[in-house]
């Protein structure tokens, strides 16, 4: 599909580009030859290959859920800049509700 050269300035123009004419002239071949390729690519026939979301074979990049004994709270809060009643104790952010 060849572009015009109007239909470069309308892109340009929603793109918010001020362009030359050798660039317009310049970007009327690139994209022609960009759209040219995907109308080649509309042709191949893939009738016969399954959709999918990926090429790569499916893997977790999560570890193993290992059931462990629970930190202490002593071990949790020791680096705590602020703690009180074995909790963090954290700034007011909001008051009253709002």
């Amino acid at each position: 599909m060849q572009l015009t050269i109007q239909e470069v300035e309308h892109i340009a123009e929603l793109a918010k580009l001020d362009l030359s004419d050798e660039e317009k002239e310049q970007y009327r071949e690139q994209l022609s030859s960009i759209l040219a390729y995907a109308a080649m690519l509309q042709n191949v026939d893939t009738g016969d290959i399954p959709p999918t979301a990926s090429v790569l074979p499916e893997r977790s990049v999560l570890r193993a859920d290992v059931v462990q004994e629970p930190l202490r709270p002593e071990t949790v809060l020791q680096n705590a800049p602020h703690q009180k009643e074995q909790q963090f104790k954290v700034p007011i952010v909001m008051e009253n509700g709002q």
